[in-house]
């Protein structure tokens, strides 16, 4: 039987107004998936399937005012 590997991602802080959607990106910021809707921290997803096994991918959050923040290879980018 195959086994189904995960990985969880925990979101500890954000700044800006709540709630924020949370998406899942390539290292280009091309491809992203919608995970979820979130109000507070720590907030934990799973990484969505299209992403498993890669070794690069950006995690981006927009704030209600439509601000984001994208945490890439240990760094933080913020757009507004």
């Amino acid at each position: 039987s195959q086994s189904r590997y995960t990985t969880n991602i925990v979101i500890s802080g954000v700044t800006g107004q709540s709630p924020y959607n949370v998406y899942v990106c390539d290292d280009l910021l091309t491809n992203c998936s919608w995970v979820s809707s979130f109000s507070s921290v720590p907030f934990t997803f799973e990484l969505p399937t299209i992403f498993l096994g890669e070794t690069d991918f950006a995690v981006k959050v927009i704030d209600y005012n439509g601000c984001s923040v994208i945490k890439y290879s240990g760094q933080t980018y913020s757009e507004c």
